[in-house]
């Protein structure tokens, strides 16, 4: 786990097996910002309710964060910023459906706050595999929770303006935080812990995986 401790620039799971010339490597960042958009954008769809949250469960969390600790936070950032862009544009990839809003009325809505997190966990957990963190259970499961952190504070804080903007339900809800926390956190919480393992074993998984291939 010491490398989890160094200001070492680690190559990240897209880099391995890269080669040198600049027109190779334009088309192979292509390719993966091509497969990480479309891998958001089934993540975003595979959801479950969660009434009485407008904010449904969704793997987008998931995979978000697992975008940001393979492609590295330069390559996750274009990645997340192009998915963010299709969706401004009014492509149906995020978790509701472009029958219901789609483009900046989704994009502004319940869900807004969370989608600014997105872009934040993955530049972090980028920078987090640059230091090595995703080689490693412990240090990914902790840089997992990290990014969930950064998912959560701008998309509770929104959720909870959204509320005290006129959306308070004084009949169901004791106070306007205790509706924020209802439809903005708590449901989620187990299934992110879930996730938030899943990632954790995954990433420094696919690490062995290629150091025995190269073996």
């Amino acid at each position: 786990m010491a490398q989890g401790l160094t200001h070492a620039a680690w190559p990240v799971l897209a880099e391995v097996g890269a080669r040198e010339g600049s027109t190779a490597r334009l088309a192979r960042q292509a390719m993966f910002v091509a497969l990480g958009i479309a891998g958001l954008t089934l993540a975003a769809k595979t959801q479950v309710p969660m009434w009485p949250s407008p904010v449904p469960v969704t793997m987008g969390t998931f995979a978000v964060l697992a975008v940001g600790a393979a492609y590295g936070p330069r390559l996750g950032l274009v990645t997340i910023l192009g998915y963010m862009a299709l969706g401004l544009l009014g492509a149906d990839i995020f978790a509701g459906s472009s029958a219901e809003k789609f483009g900046w009325a989704y994009m502004s809505g319940a869900t807004g706050g969370y989608l600014v997190g997105y872009v934040l966990a993955t530049v972090l957990l980028g920078a987090l595999a640059r230091r090595g963190w995703d080689r490693n259970v412990g240090w990914m499961a902790f840089a997992m929770l990290l990014g969930n952190v950064a998912v959560y504070v701008p998309g509770v804080a929104w959720i909870h303006h959204i509320i005290a903007s006129g959306a308070f339900d004084p009949t169901a809800y004791v106070s306007v935080w205790e509706q924020t926390m209802v439809w903005g956190l708590t449901p989620y919480l187990i299934g992110d812990a879930m996730k938030l393992g899943l990632a954790a074993i995954l990433l420094p998984a696919a690490w062995k995986l290629v150091g025995s291939a190269r073996g």
